[in-house]
């Protein structure tokens, strides 16, 4: 099991993609990059696989890897496209990297770890995308690698492929408890895959810490809005089904009422001038015109 930890990582092209990135992925553990697209979450991938080159400082295990090329690092990556090898069965893709190491050892046991077992023979091209990731991971992770990355590596798929290959990739880390680091741009995803999520914005990591940490108490007013809180001029921070239309709080007019599958929501104009959520339980009678927000419970921000 190894700890990779960043130090003050900076990459730029025409600008600045990584602005000082410093992270840490415990040993065993899978870890989840999330953000939304362009916030430099592959490029972070590529610093840690050796195959992009950037300023500060990569450690496995306290050992210093930037000067590392990426053959060395010991390091495996799945990406969004499986890039199997067409010409090779699904055996000969799964074996791939240990036959690179005059090894072949592992690969029946890896194939049925993944599922795959039964496709031995098959040619990828006859392989569903489903299939495809699943021998893309077993190929990786057969070399036993330090650390295995993936990049948003389900994003093709449909979601109930995506649920599937989720729970896989959490029994094999669990199994092996090799090293992962998962980049997602989707909430839910990094929630029920990951021990900790690693939120990064706009090239920075804005919070690091478990699901709950990051959802249930947010650090800073960039990370509330990225987990669905709305953040008001006043810095009060609150979420839509964490208040109610109440006797008292801030004054405002509903503009809109929706019935919808988790109960009645209200779109609320204030008198700031600032639009609002509102999500109550339940399907009572419908308030219009002047109402007060009730904010059952707030953060706040400078």
């Amino acid at each position: 099991m190894t700890r990779v930890e960043l130090e003050d990582i900076r990459v730029g092209y025409a600008a600045e993609v990584l602005r000082g990135v410093s992270a840490e992925f415990r040993a065993g553990e899978l870890t989840a990059v999330l953000g939304p697209s362009g916030c430099g979450k592959t490029t972070l991938l590529k610093v840690v696989a050796g195959l992009l080159a950037g300023e500060g400082r990569v450690r496995f295990d306290g050992e210093e890897m930037s000067g590392v090329p990426a053959e060395r690092r010991e390091v495996a990556m799945v990406f969004q496209k499986p890039l199997l090898f067409p010409h090779l069965d699904v055996r000969g893709n799964v074996e791939f990297g240990l036959r690179m190491r005059g090894r072949t050892e592992d690969v029946a046991a890896m194939m049925a770890m993944a599922g795959v077992a039964d496709l031995a023979g098959r040619r990828v091209g006859t392989l569903s995308g489903g299939q495809e990731q699943r021998v893309a991971l077993a190929r990786a992770l057969v070399t036993r690698p330090r650390v295995l990355l993936l990049d948003e590596p389900f994003s093709a798929l449909d979601e109930t492929l995506r649920a599937e290959m989720r729970s896989l990739v959490r029994r094999l880390q669990r199994e092996l408890r090799t090293t992962t680091v998962f980049v997602t741009h989707d909430q839910e995803e990094a929630s029920l895959v990951a021990d900790r999520i690693v939120l990064l914005l706009n090239g920075r990591v804005e919070q690091a810490g478990t699901a709950a940490e990051l959802y249930g108490r947010p650090a800073t007013a960039e990370a509330a809005r990225f987990f669905g809180w709305q953040v008001l001029r006043s810095g009060q921070a609150f979420r839509p089904e964490e208040a109610r239309l109440g006797e008292a709080g801030l004054a405002g007019e509903v503009r809109e009422v929706v019935r919808w599958a988790r109960g009645t929501r209200y779109t609320v104009a204030l008198a700031t001038g600032e639009t609002v959520t509102v999500d109550e339980a339940g399907y009572g009678a419908e308030r219009r015109g002047a109402v007060r927000v009730e904010l059952l419970r707030y953060l706040e921000f400078s």
